[in-house]
């Protein structure tokens, strides 16, 4: 079994000398003794992507072919998606104890749906999520522990949620990104960077799209960047929260435009890719017999309870169970599963989707260079 993106912050924290941390990756092996580590994580670079991309990516592309750096697969966990897995990097633990449990859930007792990367500080962060992160863990070890982040995220729920105890450094639209993440690293500690252009264009213009080929090089420019100027007692770990498939339109079903589908559903959350439905009173069975039905051969369509026990969410918090749907639909294949009614119709558009169990959308790297 491959290590998790859970595994990346508690090993960094062991490298970097922290009492008590799991090195469960073995990061001091692979990187030896540092003062300074910088951990970058590029939304939506999946393992199974980079040899779609290493014509644009020299600094990858010698990675993937061994001759830099040291290369592993992980797993991230599910849904595989940015909030649950941004989450689950600064906490370390599975989704069902820090319970951001998908991009969009519901709000138990309410029929609202909270977005978690427009979450403000309603529910408020602490107590929506509440487990400490690594980021307070290495503050209250006594080491320095920095996010270098665009500026429009510092303050948000999801910020918090799995950043909270990190020194934000936030870093204005338009000003150059790599120098600021590599000038953090004159100073010991941890400095950590993320950047969501190659997950925005595979979501905009698809996988292998000239967009995604262009966003691909300026992530290798920014990695390029930081190795090109990391002190000697510094490495760098690169890593990613999902990978991605496209999905193409016969794949695509609307259940907003099938009375079957719509029939006995209060709340619709989740994403595409994987559905949180929560039923009206007493509808859970005929919404499972008509869902298992209609989507025979194209995904799995379980129970809440049986979701939970095959282990999907690790152990699951009971504060946390009503989070997730009374019905979970797990797409398989290529299949997407729209909610025109429920979402903004920018979501109907995304060529680029992931959030389930597919190799493509699970497998993550983890690139260690120094």
């Amino acid at each position: 079994m491959p290590g998790s993106i859970c595994d990346i912050l508690p090993s960094a924290a062991a490298a970097l000398g922290v009492p008590g941390a799991p090195d469960v990756l073995g990061l001091e092996e692979r990187i030896g003794d540092v003062r300074r580590l910088a951990v970058v994580l590029v939304d939506g670079l999946g393992l199974h992507l980079l040899p779609q991309l290493v014509a644009d990516a020299p600094l990858l592309a010698s990675v993937l072919a061994g001759a830099a750096g040291q290369l592993t697969e992980l797993a991230c966990t599910f849904p595989s998606t940015t909030p649950t897995s941004l989450v689950s990097l600064g906490t370390g633990v599975l989704p069902g104890e820090h319970g951001v449990l998908g991009f969009t859930v519901n709000v138990p007792g309410t029929d609202r749906v909270l977005t978690h990367i427009f979450w403000a500080d309603d529910p408020p962060p602490g107590a929506w999520q509440p487990v400490p992160t690594w980021f307070e863990r290495l503050r209250d070890a006594g080491v320095s522990a920095r996010a270098v982040l665009p500026e429009m995220f510092i303050g948000s729920g999801l910020t918090e949620a799995a950043y909270r105890g990190a020194e934000f450094r936030p870093v204005a639209k338009g000003e150059p990104y790599a120098p600021r993440l590599a000038a953090e690293l004159a100073s010991p500690g941890l400095v950590y960077g993320y950047t969501a252009a190659l997950d925005h264009a595979a979501h905009v213009s698809g996988v292998g799209s000239s967009h995604w080929h262009a966003a691909a090089a300026k992530v290798d420019a920014l990695l390029r960047h930081l190795l090109e100027h990391l002190p000697g007692d510094a490495a760098l770990v690169v890593t990613a929260d999902h990978g991605g498939l496209n999905v193409p339109e016969q794949a695509r079903i609307d259940l907003d435009a099938d009375p079957a589908l719509r029939a006995g559903i209060r709340v619709v959350a989740g994403e595409p890719r994987v559905r949180y439905l929560h039923t009206e009173p007493g509808a859970t069975a005929d919404v499972l017999a008509a869902w298992t039905e209609r989507l025979a051969g194209r995904a799995l369509v379980q129970t809440r309870e049986q979701a939970v026990a095959a282990g999907r969410f690790g152990p699951v918090r009971s504060e946390h169970l009503a989070r997730i749907g009374d019905v979970v639909v797990t797409c398989t294949g290529d299949t997407a599963i729209l909610a025109t009614d429920h979402e903004p119709p920018q979501t109907a558009q995304l060529v680029g989707l992931h959030g389930g169990l597919t190799p493509a959308e699970v497998a993550i790297p983890l690139i260690t260079l120094r």
